[in-house]
């Protein structure tokens, strides 16, 4: 098992080291108490970044710029239980992630990945796609999926901040894209990946028994209400033999969640019931919006090395700030 725990120690050291390939790096900074309380109104002179220990002359962006989100959902067969918990969550996605001039695009992924719905700054629309997002395979490649939300976010206007929202397992279980090449795209867009993670093998217990009206999509409902009315067998069961061995082979992978949540400076939220859904979605989006958005010119270098960087508030120990891990410099 100790070995296990080393080698996922050091493939997760290798890649979260990433190049950067902007000469400005972006931080954003999230600053709180010892009771995990948000900290306002602190200035440029009163935080300190460090680079390679070193602090560096910062700036403190005061503008308010529009945000992108894309939301990437895993719609393979054992995810059945979360899709279900979704339906409410377009409005809260719009208004209290998104925000203001904010606007929302969603994609789906199992074996591939889906575009449900392009940016949009329409709640009711975003909340439509959900409600009719459905079971689309067996696999889970959530790697791939975030690939493809950094395209497109990558052709929005650059002036607005991008950010990812995951609503997956912990670990990719499909994907080909290696995670270098991800945490590359990742820094050169300064994107933040958020990501709300749960047990495929516990959420289904917290699902009532669901009918085939329940599992149809909205335009679809009420033809035939006999048919609606007709219970389904539970969702694959969690807890098998089966299902048990395979989750205990897929913990040896990489914990994707945890890794480019941590490297983007953002963060992971585990989620069981819809309240803790809508609560992690409420959480993330005061966190966005509560951003200190720090930049600063890094010095020249040799190529090719890691640059760790961390920021502190000016004498003030008891308070945390967390930001991103650090990037790789470049010619």
């Amino acid at each position: 098992m100790w070995i296990l725990a080393v080698l996922l120690l050091t493939v997760s050291t290798t890649a979260a080291q990433f190049k950067s390939t902007v000469p400005l790096v972006f931080a954003p900074t999230t600053v709180t108490d010892a009771k995990g309380h948000f900290i306002d109104g602190l200035a440029s002179g009163d935080l300190i970044l460090y680079d390679n220990n070193v602090p560096q002359t910062i700036q403190l962006d005061t503008v308010l710029n529009p945000i992108s989100v894309v939301v990437a959902i895993q719609a393979s067969s054992n995810s059945a239980a979360v899709l279900d918990k979704l339906g409410r969550s377009g409005i809260l996605i719009s208004q209290l992630l998104a925000g203001d001039a904010g606007e929302t695009a969603l994609v789906s992924f199992s074996d591939d990945v889906r575009l449900l719905q392009d940016f949009t700054s329409d709640p009711d629309v975003l909340s439509h796609a959900l409600r009719n997002l459905r079971v689309q395979g067996d696999g889970a490649a959530a790697l791939e999926a975030v690939m493809q939300s950094m395209r497109m976010l990558s052709r929005r206007s650059p002036d607005r901040r991008r950010i990812i929202l995951m609503i997956a397992e912990k670990r990719d279980r499909s994907s080909k894209i290696q995670m270098p090449a991800l945490l590359q795209e990742a820094q050169r867009q300064n994107v933040a990946i958020y990501w709300l993670t749960y047990s495929p093998l516990l959420t289904p217990f917290t699902n009532r028994q669901k009918t085939v009206g329940d599992r149809e999509k909205e335009e679809h409902r009420g033809k035939d209400k006999k048919k609606d009315a007709e219970v389904l067998p539970p969702d694959q069961a969690p807890g098998s033999l089966l299902s048990i061995f395979t989750e205990l082979g897929h913990l040896a992978k990489v914990n994707a969640a945890d890794l480019l949540s941590r490297t983007t400076g953002a963060r992971s939220i585990n989620f069981l019931k819809q309240s803790a859904l809508e609560e992690a979605i409420g959480a993330i989006g005061e966190e966005v919006h509560r951003n200190y958005i720090l930049t600063f010119q890094p010095a020249p270098g040799t190529p090719g090395q890691f640059h760790s960087i961390r920021v502190e508030v000016k004498g003030k120990p008891e308070l945390r700030a967390r930001t991103r891990t650090g990037y790789w410099t470049v010619q």
